[in-house]
């Protein structure tokens, strides 16, 4: 039984070694994949102690200026 390969249900420490030497770019991949959950809840709050803050939100409209707007001069738009 040495050169097959073995079953995660019937021994996931020994599987998870396995695939660790044999199959190395599976094996980090599903554990950095792993990790996303907990970072996407650990970091934040991490990083606003460090004196990062949040980013200001997105406008989602244009400001309207307030009055009425100047009327521009000397750019050959008066197709008269």
């Amino acid at each position: 039984m040495n050169g097959a390969t073995p079953r995660f249900w019937a021994g996931p420490l020994r599987y998870i070694r396995w695939s660790a030497r044999e199959r190395p770019g599976y094996f980090f991949a599903v554990a950095v994949g792993a990790l996303g959950p907990a970072i996407l809840i650990t970091v934040p709050p991490i990083r606003r102690r460090l004196g990062d803050p949040d980013a200001a939100p997105i406008p989602m409209t244009y400001p309207v200026p307030a009055g009425p707007r100047k009327q521009l001069t000397g750019y050959d738009d008066d197709t008269e």
